[in-house]
């Protein structure tokens, strides 16, 4: 197997963990909510936004060691730390109690900083200028596959139900826990760095795959992780595009825990609201998917470079948040467990709810994926850190997200999406324009980013 070979394998075995883990997890965090509130456990207070606040509240403050954390331990293991982490986080609802659940939040947030960071330097030391767009393109529609296996399973299953029992909920997360340790497994098929380069190539000083023989070596170089985080936190172009990745850690939750407890909680929908929630995250799935697929194959052959898909993903989402302004409850978000009775501006159609489901996975698969890319061309020798910038700010903004959602009805919650849509949309073309006219001065091809 040639080396580019090799590369591309890593990248495919890296989506198909990832798919695993989050086909577990991303179920588990679009029934939480609704799983809660059905618990006839009068012990257990908690709160699925809670517990995700808190999650991505350690998730963003993690990040700031992360870089460190992977220099250290090196990607492989880390990744595989850190899957073990979200099986007991799922593995709660099994048995829920109130303390359990909010110290496995603290952990999988923990849990969550270093494997984003580790996955962010696997994709970039397994791809280069011409492959990172397709590279980035694969990786995001094997991981969003995520949201389609297990939201089936819960369309299926809750059929009919319009209260979550205990017998549904073990099932439920057995099988999930049981899947997101079968994606930890998995990263161990990963080909370190030595079995990837070819004939003759260096290995980089800055990239943090290979072993190192030295503890102190390793301490050294995760001080240097550390420094460059600092650093690059401030250059023009990571706060330009902290406003851009903002705006997706808002749609993130809103997407993936908000609007799924918006649709189980609309009495309109009658029997199926409930079994909705899986239909709902299975045509996010298939938009993430699509977009992820169509712009990773497209990547190489775009003369336009990455604007166009960033433009496409915010007018489909402004779409999407239009429809839902009208099909949706205002107090859907926060209603109680009898649900709601009331109607937005016209009768809520289920058809409608689930097409504003795909447009959400649609949307968030065009600004994702140019993240991504746009991420691994201009930070190539310094990944870890820079990804790990880029999941600080995204998963600071989903806990301030998460904890609103607790109290703002659904109007206040599409307008603050609006807003940040817009300027990081702005943001983004800025850094854009600047990335092709450093390219042009070089005398490269615009169309190869």
């Amino acid at each position: 197997m040639s080396p580019e070979s090799k590369k591309l394998f890593n990248i495919i075995i890296l989506g198909v963990s990832f798919m695993f883990i989050f086909t577990a997890f991303q179920t588990c965090g679009n029934i939480a909510q609704t799983v809660i509130t059905n618990l006839n456990n009068t012990d257990f207070h908690g709160s699925g936004y809670t517990s995700m606040s808190i999650i991505y509240g350690v998730f963003s403050a993690s990040n700031l060691v992360s870089p460190s954390v992977v220099a250290i331990v090196g990607p492989q293991l880390s990744m595989v730390v850190s899957g073990i982490f979200y099986s007991l986080y799922i593995a709660v609802f099994i048995q829920p109690a109130t303390w359990a659940f909010y110290t496995a939040s603290v952990f999988i947030g923990i849990a969550a900083a270093v494997l984003w960071t580790a996955q962010g330097n696997c994709l970039t030391v397994n791809s280069d200028e011409n492959t990172i767009g397709r590279n980035s393109g694969v990786f995001w529609a094997l991981l969003q596959s995520s949201l389609f296996f297990g939201n089936l399973y819960i369309y299926f299953a809750w059929q009919g139900k319009t209260r979550i029992s205990e017998s549904d909920r073990r099932t439920v997360f057995i099988a999930l826990t049981v899947i997101s340790l079968v994606g930890t497994v998995l990263f161990f098929l990963i080909r370190k760095r030595e079995d990837t380069k070819a004939p003759g190539e260096e290995d980089s000083t800055n990239e943090i795959l290979g072993d190192s023989s030295s503890a102190e070596n390793k301490m050294m170089r995760a001080v240097a992780a550390f420094k460059k985080s600092i650093k690059l936190s401030f250059t023009k172009e990571i706060m330009l595009l902290s406003v851009t990745t903002a705006y997706t850690g808002l749609e993130l939750t809103f997407f993936s825990g908000v609007y799924g407890t918006c649709i189980g909680a609309v009495n309109r929908f009658g029997s199926e609201e409930k079994s909705l929630i899986g239909l709902s995250g299975i045509f996010i799935g298939v938009g993430e998917i699509l977009g992820g697929g169509l712009f990773g194959l497209l990547s190489k052959n775009n003369r336009f470079g990455r604007n166009p898909v960033v433009m496409l993903g915010m007018v489909v989402h402004f779409i999407a948040f239009y429809l839902i302004f009208f099909n949706m409850p205002n107090d859907a978000p926060i209603a109680p467990m009898r649900g709601t009775d009331d109607v937005a501006y016209m009768i809520p159609s289920k058809e409608v709810a689930i097409f504003c489901s795909f447009l959400l996975g649609l949307g968030d698969s065009c600004f994702n994926t140019q993240l991504l890319s746009i991420l691994g061309f201009l930070y190539s020798e310094d990944s870890a850190p820079a990804f790990a910038i880029f999941k600080f700010v995204q998963s600071i903004c989903a806990a301030v997200a998460y904890f609103y959602s607790n109290y703002f009805l659904l109007q206040w919650q599409l307008l603050i999406m609006v807003v940040v849509g817009f300027f990081g949309t702005i943001t983004f073309f800025t850094v854009e324009w600047e990335a092709a006219a450093a390219l042009a001065a070089r005398g490269s091809d615009y169309s190869s980013i």
